[in-house]
């Protein structure tokens, strides 16, 4: 387990502060901010590449701080690859090995394993410069892995890679965590690569970390204005809340959305797209919320059609293209809408 309590580090336009983050055995955790948060800072301080000004590092119940980075047993692939232009493929793999003077016919049992996993053996002759952006990612990925690292630093691996390799790539780096179990945390700004790839999410803004969690957790129940914009959240609503008999009565413009979260005073209400149900005709339910209103917009994401409705503030819900069609759903056509208390998520201002 990797404990990081109240992490300090300060380097000009570039810091932490107060970072704390728990990370479990086998955990594949997906660091996300927008650029300038303090994700690399807080990869290279676990790396060792920086020493925090206060706070402390755990793995395994022991401080890390004063232990050298070559003798963390932590590996770090960066976007960029950073492979030895001068040695071959065989060569930049067997670094580590070498370097922690692993017998050769271990090193060469343990490499073959490896390089198969990662589907690289045909390249082990060549040098780095002849290889795709895939490729040497996959080389640098086996370099990183092949000393067993207790922890393995992902910093924006896949964002330099076209998109077709990038996919590739991603469901080998899910494979690779599958079979090996290495706890990972993982640096991107890709959403897609967060669901794919993760069990948890860090969302991090100014050296901060400002929420943690379930990655599906934080996408529906945002702690706060900044995490919710942050993570594409579309139906975002302020307003007045009164709580009676343990629901929150949240008045917004004149409109009142009632929500399971007891929630007092000033505050954000969001309700998911997905979660609105839309019908030609009101629903009996036992649900808390119903609107009628009339649709403004029909934006066309693909596979899946947001339709956005006035009903005194306006809301946006997903359906598929079939409810399109059967439904004859065009601007301007009146439509209810109905969606649960427990689907409405709160927090304060």
């Amino acid at each position: 387990m990797i404990s990081i309590t109240d992490l300090h580090i300060n380097l000009g336009e570039f810091a932490l502060r107060g970072v704390s983050l728990s990370v479990e055995d086998g955990d594949y955790l997906m660091v996300l901010g927008p650029t300038g948060a303090g994700k690399t800072i807080l990869l290279e301080t676990l790396a060792g590449i920086y020493t925090p000004k206060s706070g402390n590092i755990l793995i395994g119940g022991k401080s890390i701080l004063n232990i050298p980075p070559r003798k963390r047993n932590i590996g770090m692939v960066y976007q960029d690859y950073m492979l030895f232009p001068h040695l071959s493929v065989d060569k930049n793999i067997r670094f580590g090995l070498k370097a922690n003077k692993v017998d050769k016919e271990k090193a060469d049992e343990k490499i073959k394993s490896l390089v198969e996993l990662l589907n690289i053996s045909h390249l082990m002759h060549r040098r780095p410069g002849t290889l795709s952006g895939g490729e040497q990612q996959r080389v640098a990925i086996a370099r990183a892995l092949i000393v067993e690292p207790r922890v393995l630093l992902l910093d924006e691996p896949l964002s330099a890679l076209d998109a077709k390799t990038r996919a590739t790539l991603r469901e080998e780096l899910r494979r690779i965590h599958d079979i090996t179990g290495t706890t990972m945390i993982h640096v991107t700004h890709s959403f897609d690569e967060a669901f794919l790839l993760g069990n948890r999410m860090a969302i991090m803004d100014h050296g901060e970390i400002i929420q943690e969690g379930e990655i599906s957790e934080v996408f529906r129940k945002p702690n706060c204005k900044f995490v919710a914009d942050f993570v594409g959240t579309t139906n975002i609503f302020y307003g007045e809340s009164l709580v009676r008999n343990g629901l929150s009565f949240i008045k917004i413009d004149g409109t009142e959305i009632v929500s399971g979260i007891p929630a007092e005073g000033h505050v954000y209400a969001t309700v998911r797209p997905e979660a609105i149900l839309l019908s030609l005709h009101p629903i009996e339910s036992s649900a808390r919320n119903a609107f009628k209103g009339k649709v403004s917009r029909i934006l066309d994401e693909g596979s899946i059609i947001k339709v956005e409705i006035n009903a005194g503030i306006p809301m946006i819900a997903a359906i598929t293209r079939r409810s399109l069609e059967d439904m004859e759903i065009f601007p301007g056509k009146e439509l209810f809408m109905t969606f649960k208390a427990t689907d409405v998520h709160v927090f304060k201002v």
